[in-house]
């Protein structure tokens, strides 16, 4: 399957049998995204983890 990069307009590759909340790394500016649905595939920037210093 593919999509597009929300970054940078590339076409990415998606596995066939990825799913929802997956994570692929776009092949022309390296950004993390997620796959947020696969009827349309949609794919956005992954949520950067950030430390919650134990709040």
């Amino acid at each position: 399957m593919k999509a597009v990069c929300c970054v940078c307009e590339a076409d990415v590759t998606v596995p066939e049998d990825c799913c929802e909340g997956e994570l692929v790394i776009c092949p022309d500016c390296g950004t993390e995204l997620e796959v947020v649905s696969l009827e349309p595939l949609t794919l956005e920037e992954a949520p950067q983890v950030q430390e919650d210093w134990g709040e």
